[in-house]
């Protein structure tokens, strides 16, 4: 018959926890069963938590190792060889192409002439602007800006051209010559540009 009433729980109670009080033999046999009540939870508790999760297990990706069947991939095997190749060349060479000789040009000659005849007129009061003017027209536009235009006209000797010019060397694209004046004798280079011959290089002769 079903307990109904808390005073009958009680009782219950009381008989369940005085059980083991009421003699040496209930004590005994009571820590026996805890023992081994401890025991056998010590030992299924571990088992229980352990054992995977079939969902889990299945979920998991595999990661089991493939050996490759290509010779030298095992353990201990030497590391592939590389090939390195070498980067690109991306500094320009010089120049392959050979200046083709050729007959003196008779415009490059006039030319020439002309420009030293400029070079040797600054007659007393010639101003910079003025001399410089006079060789614009036969020269070109780098030498004349990045070099012609440093030169003082101060410093010029020669006041007149002696001779005719002398060729030194000539080429389809460039002619070197030589002009004598009453100074230092002129060592002009002329180059073929798309308004035709002009200097593109001066220095003192030898």
């Amino acid at each position: 018959m079903p307990i109904r009433t808390n005073r009958g729980r009680a009782a219950v109670y009381r008989r369940l926890w005085g059980f083991p009080l009421r003699s040496p033999k209930h004590l005994v046999g009571t820590l026996i069963v805890v023992a081994a009540l401890l025991t056998t939870l010590g030992i299924v508790l571990p088992k229980v938590i352990d054992k995977p999760n079939p969902t889990l297990t299945a979920i998991q990706p595999s990661t089991t190792r493939t050996t490759s069947s290509h010779p030298g991939s095992g353990p201990g095997a030497p590391p592939p060889a590389t090939t390195t190749t070498p980067p690109p060349q991306t500094r320009l060479s010089g120049s392959q192409t050979t200046p083709t000789p050729s007959a003196p040009n008779a415009d490059a000659i006039r030319v020439a002439k002309e420009w030293a005849t400029a070079w040797v007129r600054h007659p007393a009061g010639t101003t910079q602007e003025q001399w410089l003017e006079g060789m614009r027209a036969f020269t070109t536009e780098e030498f004349f800006a990045a070099k012609l235009t440093t030169v003082p006209v101060e410093s010029v000797a020669g006041n007149q051209v002696t001779g005719e010019p002398q060729v030194v060397n000539s080429f389809t694209s460039s002619v070197l010559v030589t002009v004598p004046t009453d100074g230092p004798k002129l060592s002009i280079t002329l180059v073929v540009t798309n308004a035709g011959w002009r200097v593109s290089e001066y220095d003192k002769a030898s």
